[in-house]
């Protein structure tokens, strides 16, 4: 059994038994975000890239749960410089855990933290998703990207029990190019992220599921703090 927690934008948490995982913990700087960072109990982090949604509770989480932050090489190392524990993984690259399999997957985006007053941007490596098997479930993570014609491989090669896609549109894909990422891989079912979160990347979710839908592809737009179980 697989619950599966969205906690907003796209953090998603995945826990299996004693084990649980997270997946871009952006909370303290979400407006929708309803569950308290001091609540979320994880053994590991993952992160698809360097933006600041998606990194802003990283260390802060790591230290509180003593938890391993799996990310790119930069990434990883950047963190660790803040007192973090980390673990590199790059693209293309897998690796075993106690609660499964990890691999790092591409994405297509930009990665790094802007610091306005200084104007300076400090350059954290490729982004990147995850495909991870854990409680005997396939999940994919997209990360931030845009669609590309490798997503039909990932299809045939992994048997995706449930794909998170980007469908803000303006920074990643849209809800049309979802419809088709959604389509190629082949996933059995498929939730949106990093939709709604702030005023550029507003979306409806449960029109795009509805379209999926007529497509015979299921899924389900979650709010924050709900969650489902595979």
């Amino acid at each position: 059994m697989l619950d599966i927690r969205y906690h907003g934008h796209s953090c998603v948490q995945l826990t299996s038994g004693e084990h649980s995982i997270i997946v871009d913990p952006f909370i303290s700087g979400n407006p929708l975000a309803t569950t308290a960072l001091s609540d979320i109990r994880v053994q590991y982090i993952l992160l698809t890239h360097g933006h600041q949604d998606h990194i802003l509770d990283a260390v802060e989480l790591a230290k509180q749960n003593d938890a391993t932050i799996i990310a790119t090489f930069e990434l990883a190392n950047y963190l660790a410089w803040q007192g973090a524990k980390t673990m590199a993984l790059n693209l293309g690259g897998s690796a075993a855990f106690p609660f499964g399999r990890v691999k790092m997957t591409q994405a297509f985006h930009s990665s790094g933290m802007v610091y306005d007053e200084e104007q300076r941007i400090v350059y954290l490596g490729m982004p990147g998703g995850f495909i991870v098997n854990i409680g005997g479930k396939t999940v994919y993570h997209a990360g931030d990207t845009g669609l590309f014609g490798d997503m039909k491989l990932l299809g045939e090669r992994h048997d995706i029990d449930v794909a998170f896609l980007p469908i803000g549109d303006v920074f990643t894909m849209g809800p049309e190019d979802a419809e088709t990422a959604a389509e190629w891989l082949k996933a059995k079912f498929v939730v949106p992220i990093h939709y709604n979160t702030f005023p550029p990347i507003q979306q409806d979710g449960e029109a795009f599921i509805a379209r999926l839908k007529e497509k015979r592809i299921d899924g389900q737009a979650l709010k924050p703090g709900e969650s489902i179980q595979l």
